[in-house]
């Protein structure tokens, strides 16, 4: 059984980035968005630092929070071939309802692909006095949009009013 992460957030925290699970990469390295092809870390960078990415993974997290964003998986566990989401079976949530209830202030989830919504809203559904939002995955899976694109659509919500 695969393990994800401890949630990054605080009590400033507005709006929660929602993975899937991480990948074998971050798994190996502890970190969530390890692999070197998910574009993740250079959309925040991006959006957030004029595109200066600091070369510790603290201080990345610290980037994410002190801009009122944190970040979680929808899973908890789960088994898995690889790292794609498709591959997943025998999941088990995270316990956001707590999570939630511990963190008024949240009132944005900011799902990081469709597979990270489908099951969120499977476990959850939808919370009252929380805005859901759908963007294109990160992953260099989803070829469906270039990174320009991306970062457009990231950095739009991302920076929407909180």
């Amino acid at each position: 059984m695969l393990k994800s992460f401890a949630p990054v957030i605080n009590e400033n925290t507005v709006q929660i980035i929602v993975g899937t699970m991480p990948g074998e990469a971050s798994l190996k390295a502890g970190q969530y968005y390890a692999y070197k092809h998910n574009k993740f870390w250079q959309i925040i960078f991006d959006v957030f630092a004029d595109g200066n990415i600091p070369g510790g993974y603290g201080d990345k997290i610290n980037v994410l929070l002190s801009n009122a964003t944190g970040l979680w998986d929808a899973l908890a566990y789960c088994k898995r071939k690889g790292s794609l989401d498709k591959n997943i079976i025998c999941e088990k949530p995270n316990d956001f309802k707590s999570l939630l209830k511990k963190y008024p202030k949240v009132k944005k989830l900011i799902f990081n692909g469709q597979k990270a919504n489908k099951y969120f809203v499977k476990y959850f559904g939808y919370v009252k006095g929380i805005e859901y939002v759908v963007m294109p995955s990160t992953s260099p899976a989803n070829a469906s949009k270039n990174y320009r694109d991306k970062l457009a659509l990231w950095e739009q919500t991302l920076k929407a009013e909180k």
